[in-house]
């Protein structure tokens, strides 16, 4: 099997995308009240600092500084773009092949940022593998790659998760091979120095270990990872946004996302299912820095396996997952409505872009939710 290459927030600003979120207004109106028309004037972003390690970041960006990168490209990884659930009953080879890229990106509608990615995306493609298979990892970094490259898998016994055996300048390709003991569910990232730095212009994706059994029947499957962005610009200003390493320092992000864009799986680009699915959550948190509060509005979590664990325990309503750990947990949605997901850190949720929607289309059912005329 082979893992191929893919392809300061004013208040009218979020007025316009709650709408598009299908929000009402009065439910944020509380949080909108402490929202100031003019914040960008009194909070105005800390001014860009050179890269902690590897100097300028966005060396490809537009020549209008004023405006946004002329390469952006959507760079959020599509949450239904996963592989499939694995039904062979034996141990094989499993060859993954990724590649990293840095490119200009859009980081909210209006904002291109410098990315650096694996396969072109926020998070990286997953990677879904059996225990017991031995899995052989081949990274090339794209020859026009400004930085060298690595990659740390947390599913891998042995030194650096693999990070020493794949670190590779522009234009090469190393590999290794390990073999997956333990089912779970594990975050990879990159590992170069200076790490924060790589993880927080999007290097991270998940690797599924499924058991020998294999996982329970569902009837959709997602694929979602929460971020922190450093950057010199706040959400909808507009432009190019540069990396703020002094923000880093601070621990202050900018940007708080999940797959690497401002409210980037909403509206067109919403993940969909029917009334009466049954629903898998993949979800990881690349970091670099920051503890997820995950909740999905509406929701209750009937199995979660915290930390990305063998191990389940149920009906939860909010769980921790640590920067750079992962949760994989399963949902019935017997309502049709959009279901909200968020880090329950609630300003990152409003403020900083880290929201998702899950449409569920389908019947009324009044015997579970049944709203009442006054």
């Amino acid at each position: 099997m082979t893992i191929s290459m893919n392809d300061g927030l004013s208040r009218r600003g979020f007025m316009k995308r709650a709408a598009a979120l299908g929000l009402a207004v009065p439910a944020v109106g509380a949080l909108l009240s402490a929202c100031n028309d003019d914040d960008e004037e009194n909070g105005e972003a800390a001014a860009a600092t050179e890269d902690d390690a590897e100097g300028d970041d966005h060396p490809q960006a537009a020549e209008d500084e004023d405006g946004p990168s002329t390469d952006a490209v959507r760079i959020a990884k599509d949450p239904a773009d996963i592989p499939g659930p694995i039904t062979r009953t034996s141990p094989e080879h499993v060859l993954v092949e990724l590649e990293t890229v840095e490119l200009d990106g859009w980081i909210d509608e209006e904002t291109s940022f410098r990315f650096w990615t694996f396969n072109g995306t926020v998070p990286g493609p997953m990677v879904r593998v059996r225990e017991g298979d031995t899995v052989e990892i081949r990274l090339t970094n794209n020859a026009n790659s400004q930085h060298p490259h690595n990659i740390d898998l947390h599913s891998v016994l042995g030194p650096g998760g693999g990070a020493e055996a794949t670190t590779v300048a522009a234009g090469e390709t190393r590999a290794f091979e390990f073999k997956a003991l333990h089912p779970g569910v594990y975050v990879y990232h990159c590992a170069v120095p200076h790490i924060p730095t790589h993880v927080g212009h999007g290097m991270y994706g998940l690797i599924v270990v499924e058991p020998e059994a294999g996982l329970p029947e569902v009837d959709k499957e997602f694929y979602i990872m929460q971020g922190e962005f450093y950057t010199d610009l706040r959400p909808n200003q507009g432009g190019h946004a540069n990396w703020d390493g002094d923000a880093q320092w601070r621990e202050q992000p900018n940007y708080v996302l999940f797959n690497g864009q401002f409210q980037g799986i909403t509206g067109d680009n919403a993940m969909q299912a029917q009334v009466g699915d049954r629903v898998r959550m993949f979800v990881g948190n690349g970091g670099p820095n920051f503890v997820s509060s995950f909740h999905v509005i509406g929701g209750i979590i009937d199995v979660l396996h915290r930390e990305g664990q063998a191990e389940a325990t149920h009906n939860v309503e909010t769980t921790l997952i640590p920067a750079g750990g992962s949760s994989w947990m399963e949902f019935n949605f017997d309502v049709p409505g959009n279901y909200i997901l968020v880090d329950h850190s609630l300003g990152r949720a409003i403020d900083k872009g880290g929201i998702a929607i899950l449409q569920v289309e389908g019947d009324e059912n009044p015997e579970i939710f049944n709203p009442l005329d006054d």
